[in-house]
């Protein structure tokens, strides 16, 4: 195996086709230079340069040795430079999976900063529930995820990104649709849109639970697994629904946002990693995310 620095060394002799001026360029003795390029003929079995005492000449060998020495040192360094990329979190691939709700909030503005300050970084996006990303982490399908927590698996860790107040979505012609804000108490005799159980379990329980609280238990007209089919179908007076603050970002006409003044509970969105994983492109994602999530609320006045 030929060392580099044996490559260095002939490159040296080869551009100054002078030993002296290459031994003082790379700061060694001539005499050492010497005996590198002798050691780098007998390892290549070949004569690479004509010397005499008044001038040094590249023999056939030579000359497409040094081609190739230029190409296997711009080589090296070219890799050297993408592993100090990929060790810096620079460069290399991230797969994040993500819940659809969050694409209306968090997600597009964390993943088009994180581009434009990582563009070396390929992200591979999938869209899945919360259920599926946690298995996805697990196997290890995924690198990271935008999910909604808890997070009680130990081998996984989490970082919450944004916290979202549930607000209801009332048809524009609805008896409270001019109304500042509300109790649920007064929805007690209208039809639900609600999230499905099986798709959406935090959502649904929480519902559920803020509707018991309020005194009834929701009669439900139509069942929904994402929150545009939820608003399209309030759009059309299918019924009523609560649903996340960011649903406001759909701007679909014909629906009224209203605050409900019972305090109801929030939901957080968070990033979801396994614990072993020490990826720096990884640690850069979140700590990238978790920057723009914080810079959007404060923009937005949270």
């Amino acid at each position: 195996m030929v060392e580099t620095r044996l490559l260095r060394s002939f490159v040296c002799v080869a551009e100054e086709l002078h030993f002296g001026r290459a031994a003082r360029r790379l700061h060694i003795a001539q005499p050492a230079l010497t005996r590198q390029i002798q050691q780098l003929e007998e390892r290549l079995q070949a004569t690479l340069l004509n010397r005499n005492q008044r001038i040094v000449t590249l023999t056939p060998a030579g000359r497409m040795f040094l081609e190739r020495s230029y190409r296997i040192l711009a080589d090296l360094e070219q890799a050297a430079k993408e592993v100090r990329r990929v060790e810096a979190g620079q460069e290399g691939r991230l797969s994040v999976g993500f819940i659809h709700s969050s694409t209306y909030g968090v997600t597009p503005l964390v993943l088009r900063r994180f581009r434009l300050a990582f563009p070396r970084v390929d992200l591979e996006l999938f869209e899945m529930t919360i259920q599926e990303q946690l298995a996805a982490l697990r196997d290890g399908q995924i690198d990271v995820g935008i999910l909604r927590p808890p997070i009680s698996d130990p081998s996984l860790r989490a970082r919450p990104l944004r916290e979202e107040r549930f607000v209801v979505a009332l048809p524009h012609d609805h008896r409270l649709a001019a109304t500042d804000r509300l109790h649920l108490r007064d929805l007690s005799e209208d039809g639900f849109i609600l999230f499905t159980q099986r798709k959406s379990p935090l959502f649904y329980a929480r519902i559920i639970g803020m509707c018991e609280k309020a005194g009834f238990v929701p009669r439900v007209e139509q069942y929904a697994t994402q929150i545009h089919t939820m608003i399209g179908l309030v759009s059309a007076g299918m019924g009523v629904a609560i649903v996340p603050e960011v649903a406001r970002s759909l701007n679909i006409p014909g629906v009224a946002y209203v605050e409900i003044a019972d305090t109801p509970p929030t939901v957080q969105v968070c990033l979801g990693w396994r614990a072993s994983d020490t990826s720096p492109i990884l640690a850069a994602f979140c700590d990238h995310a978790e920057t723009s999530a914080r810079l959007a609320a404060e923009t937005a006045g949270e």
